[in-house]
């Protein structure tokens, strides 16, 4: 079954303003993340905008995309809108790729829809990898995820976890078994859900870690993890993460 992949952009960011439209090698950011997107299997990929100079740039590079409200609280709110333009079917496949992840693997891209449509357990799925650092570890910017024996997630935080007891009592703090885990921001729906989701209300947890998915699991919901051995690359969050990452695509 073929999947979609639908990327959020919006203009507005408190710390890198008009960041889809950040230039990269002569490339608007967003149109970046569409073609690492589009070396994928997806049958499809587009792009959620809240804003007409978003569309306007797509369109420019032959991109497509879908204008969507503008006072959306959150990506998977403006995605949901965008399944429901689209007319997807409540089973297919969707793949949010984050609109700041001009270096995302498109491998990484098949293999979290993969794992959607063989674990029919979950309604979603998404991606991790070993930590590499204590000050990961720590840093409550990077988020974590504690999976079960079944490879789903039992909780993400950006405190961190699994807090190893007897090795922060000999100075360690990266726990070897089970590894410690940085969650990818990268997630797969099928569409129904997906539609659902806004309509679920915010979790008391989702709104102390500030952290949306946390309210699949706080509703009872399964959401499956797929671990990778490789970092995904660098996102671009500030202007000093758009400078490596020009630095790089030159």
């Amino acid at each position: 079954m073929s999947y979609t992949v639908l990327i959020p952009a919006r203009l507005a960011s408190t710390r890198l303003p008009d960041k889809p439209l950040a230039d990269i090698a002569g490339v608007p950011m967003v149109v970046r993340v569409a073609r690492r997107a589009a070396l994928s299997q997806a049958a499809r990929v587009v792009v959620a905008a809240d804003d007409e100079r978003i569309t306007a740039a797509c369109a420019a590079h032959g991109v497509q995309a879908l204008l969507t409200r503008p006072d959306h609280a959150s990506g998977s709110d403006r995605l949901a809108e965008a399944a429901t333009l689209l007319g997807l079917p409540d089973d297919e496949r969707v793949l949010n790729v984050q609109g700041d992840e001009p270096l995302i693997e498109p491998t990484l891209i098949d293999d979290v829809a993969a794992l959607l449509a063989a674990r029919t357990d979950c309604v979603m799925s998404t991606a991790a990898h070993p930590l590499a650092s204590d000050d990961e570890l720590d840093n409550p910017n990077v988020v974590k995820v504690v999976l079960d024996a079944a490879g789903r997630a039992l909780y993400f935080s950006r405190a961190p976890i699994p807090w190893w007891r007897d090795g922060r009592a000999r100075g360690q703090r990266l726990p070897q078994a089970p590894e410690a885990l940085r969650h990818i921001g990268l997630y797969g729906y099928r569409a129904g859900f997906l539609r659902r989701f806004p309509r679920l209300p915010p979790a008391p947890l989702e709104q102390a870690e500030a952290l949306e998915q946390l309210r699949v699991l706080w509703h009872g919901e399964r959401i499956a993890v797929h671990v990778t051995a490789s970092d995904p690359g660098p996102g671009v969050d500030t202007p000093a993460d758009l400078e490596r990452v020009r630095r790089l695509f030159a």
